[in-house]
């Protein structure tokens, strides 16, 4: 397992995706991640996910994914006592993240002014849809919002179908990776300087920012982007191809590989045909160059065509389901996929992503599975200095 952030600690005040989504990627470093919810139902995705069972017992799939490792203690943050108890953990803490609206955190009396004068030291990370400032600064935002906005879904599908969502929320995703990055180096800068941070991540930025091509051509080159549905536009033939028994995916960037590709089908004409000798021809026949390609894929399945295509280098992958994918056994064999057995709450097994990286030393992992409602609360604070005593009037109070 994993040590590179232990002995940090988060307090993990978000809700859904995004937030939940960068601790969970602390956790899996080391840190000890304290997750801060409202008494009444937790955190939102303990309701959400495709079995209903687990919403119901609030353990819904959608938080099972993102929240493993974590302790999870409720915490009424509207009264004042609540406030309090917050102000007492963030006195031992090094790192807090929250996603709510811009405002949210200064109407209780909690924001990174009023924390900082607590723990001078703390890095505050705060997510939200467009940033802490800005003419959009206080509208609600959603994966999909953000995906329209930041123009994900323009180029997305063919430009018959576009525009189109991604088949899951990268936006979210993306925001929570780029927290997790800017607070990892907030704490590199705090072990050489002593300074806390405010770092503040908005979703339209971090999706925009990993747009790559799609933004970049249009801001040097001046080409506006399109949708090419599954056709790589710097390249041909590059894209997805249909096989004996479905699509497959080749990318024949560089001469040498379309060359290879085609004698591969047993069709080395194409390759001095003058349509498709050079690269840009290719792009300008791309069509008429997939019928080619097409007629001889027609005869082997995809497994067959990516076997003898990596083997000359000409990069290929067949197009997989969810459950093909998690099937693999490269991803078997990395040790993605972490198993718990006997969950509590859930009272099965259940089995979760890790990080998409290993690390010498200890690969990302967390011991714990995700937790129930409230399950650490009264371990955290009487580690804070509360008594059983006092917790239990805490609790009493609605506090906790």
């Amino acid at each position: 397992m994993s040590s590179a952030l232990a002995g940090i600690r988060v307090l993990d005040l978000t809700n859904v995706l995004a937030g939940p989504f960068c601790a969970y990627q602390l956790a899996l470093l080391g840190a000890e991640v304290i997750k801060i919810e409202v008494p009444d139902g937790g955190d939102l995705a303990r309701q959400l996910g495709a079995d209903p069972a687990l919403n119901a017992r609030h353990m819904g799939a959608s938080f099972l994914a993102q929240n493993a490792g974590k302790k999870s203690v409720t915490l009424n943050l509207k009264k004042a006592q609540g406030k309090d108890v917050l102000k007492r953990l963030v006195e031992s803490a090094d790192v807090l993240v929250e996603n709510f609206r811009p405002g949210v955190m200064a109407r209780l009396g909690l924001a990174y002014d009023d924390l900082i004068a607590v723990n001078p030291r703390l890095v505050y990370c705060a997510i939200s849809g467009f940033g802490q400032e800005g003419p959009m600064r206080g509208a609600p935002a959603y994966d999909q919002i953000i995906q329209g906005l930041s123009g994900m879904m323009s180029v997305t599908g063919t430009p018959d179908s576009a525009p189109l969502r991604s088949g899951y929320p990268v936006a979210d995703t993306l925001a929570g990776m780029t927290a997790a990055f800017a607070i990892s180096s907030a704490l590199v800068r705090r072990h050489g300087s002593g300074e806390g941070a405010f770092i503040d991540v908005s979703m339209l930025d971090a999706a925009l920012t990993a747009m790559g091509w799609a933004v970049s051509n249009y801001l040097i080159a001046g080409v506006e982007p399109r949708p090419h549905g599954n056709d790589n536009f710097t390249a041909a033939p590059s894209g997805a191809f249909r096989a004996k028994d479905g699509l497959i995916n080749i990318a024949a960037n560089k001469q040498e590989q379309f060359e290879a590709l085609v004698a591969a089908l047993d069709r080395p004409e194409l390759a001095t045909d003058p349509r498709f000798a050079q690269r840009e021809n290719r792009k300008k026949h791309r069509g008429a160059l997939t019928v080619e390609l097409e007629a001889s894929l027609k005869n082997r399945s995809c497994a067959e065509w990516q076997s003898v295509f990596n083997k000359i280098g000409v990069p290929a992958g067949c197009v997989l389901t969810v459950p093909q994918a998690l099937a693999l056994p490269q991803v078997a064999h990395r040790e993605l996929l972490k198993t718990f057995d006997d969950v509590p709450g859930v009272e099965r097994t259940i089995t979760v992503a890790r990080s998409g990286f290993k690390l010498s030393g200890g690969d990302p992992d967390v011991a714990d599975p995700p937790p129930e409602l409230g399950r650490d609360t009264d371990s955290v604070l009487r580690a804070a200095g509360y008594s059983a005593e006092e917790v239990a009037a805490l609790r009493e109070a609605g506090i906790v």
